[in-house]
């Protein structure tokens, strides 16, 4: 998920107590100062949502199995709300200048287009021929999420512009679920999710320390179980199109429209009071998995080329029962592994992270001021201004 995946952008250390003293320290002092700060909890929280990702995509063809169902609907209840909130947090230094504009569409944008033909290649050969649709601007299976999030950060100057940006993003998220939407650049998606990141744009590290109080962390518990019983009941009479935040409220089969909004609101604030549980859960210290953080788009992208070939082998049709399924979340915990290690993202890197400055066009330095020939500016150097 691009930057909010590999190296998202971090706040300045503060000083805090027990910093050395500059008179003490001189110049490693104020390396130390320079020095990013990166926030454990939120590389802690990546890294275990990414594994629910895995593991949602990986049992998914299992869902017949009533265990398997229910875990699919809790972690699909609020795995991708958290990631785009933390995404949109990340993404506060965004401003749209040229630097920002040319890391996001080599980081975004590139891996898009050769995680798409990759997936479209093994499509082909899977049915034997072309499809019916190749278009590019129809994103393949996990790929709608770069999508998005080119778009939400490419907005985020504006969102930054606005007095009320979450309650504008709600609202056009809630009254944009009542369109037809379609899977055009996944807009039914971009849009639903488009609160989260909002939400998660207008946050400050201070917000956060709410999420260490004792009583928030009882809370927390409360409803991650909570939701986890709740599940079982929901996964047997809801569909899981309401998952997926991705299809028109009139596509329902729920009428009139108001009750489909009160699902839709139901579900908001599901994911919402479960993304929040689940940071007040998220260790805030270093672990052995705080550093796999920083490769969450690897695993991302990696594992769909994994288990878009799976589901093209007979893995599904022997593994169909309750041992099979736990021996799928197993291979899916170990691929997520296997994709953080050091040789598998070397031989992966010229697809998630490629140097392809070529792509872009080189800026050419503006003009000086007075001319082509920049006289102007050596009138002014002359006179001493």
């Amino acid at each position: 998920m691009a930057s909010s995946m590999t190296r998202p952008e971090t706040d300045r250390a503060q000083p805090g107590p027990g910093s050395p003293a500059p008179a003490e320290h001189g110049a490693a002092a104020g390396a130390a100062a320079k020095a990013p700060y990166r926030d454990a909890r939120l590389d802690n929280a990546k890294f275990l949502l990414i594994v629910l990702v895995v593991v949602g995509h990986a049992i998914e063809p299992l869902r017949d199995i009533t265990a398997v169902s229910a875990l699919y609907y809790w972690i699909y209840f609020f795995h991708m709300p958290a990631f785009i909130m933390i995404s949109g947090y990340l993404s506060r230094s965004f401003d749209g200048s040229s630097n920002r504009v040319e890391k996001l569409v080599l980081t975004v944008a590139v891996p898009y287009l050769i995680f798409w033909t990759i997936h479209q290649s093994i499509y082909t050969v899977e049915r034997g021929g072309l499809g019916d649709s190749l278009s590019l601007l129809k994103p393949t299976w996990t790929l709608w999420f770069l999508v998005a999030l080119f778009l939400w950060r490419l907005s985020v100057p504006v969102w930054k512009r606005l007095r009320a940006p979450v309650l504008i993003a709600f609202a056009i998220s809630l009254f944009a679920a009542t369109t037809s939407l379609s899977d055009t650049l996944s807009l039914g998606r971009v849009v639903s999710f488009l609160p989260f990141f909002v939400l998660g744009l207008s946050l400050r590290r201070e917000h956060f320390a709410w999420l260490d109080k004792l009583w928030v962390r009882l809370v927390s518990l409360a409803v991650l179980g909570t939701t986890a019983v709740l599940a079982v009941p929901i996964s047997d009479r809801l569909s899981r199109d309401w998952l997926f935040w991705r299809d028109s409220l009139t596509d329902r089969d729920i009428d009139p429209l108001i009750p489909s909004l009160g699902i839709r609101l139901a579900f908001m604030g599901l994911a919402l009071a479960m993304t929040f549980a689940f940071l007040a859960l998220t260790p805030k210290r270093r672990t052995w998995f705080t550093s796999l953080g920083l490769y969450t788009l690897y695993v991302y992208l990696g594992h769909s080329v994994v288990f878009i070939l799976f589901k093209a082998s007979p893995w599904y049709d022997v593994m169909d029962t309750p041992l099979g399924a736990v021996a799928t979340v197993a291979v899916a915990l170990a691929t997520t592994l296997l994709l953080c290690s050091p040789w598998v993202r070397a031989a992966m890197r010229w697809a998630v992270e490629p140097q392809m400055s070529w792509f872009l066009k080189r800026e050419e330095p503006p003009a000086a001021e007075g001319g082509p020939d920049g006289g102007g500016t050596r009138e002014k150097t002359a006179a001493g201004v």
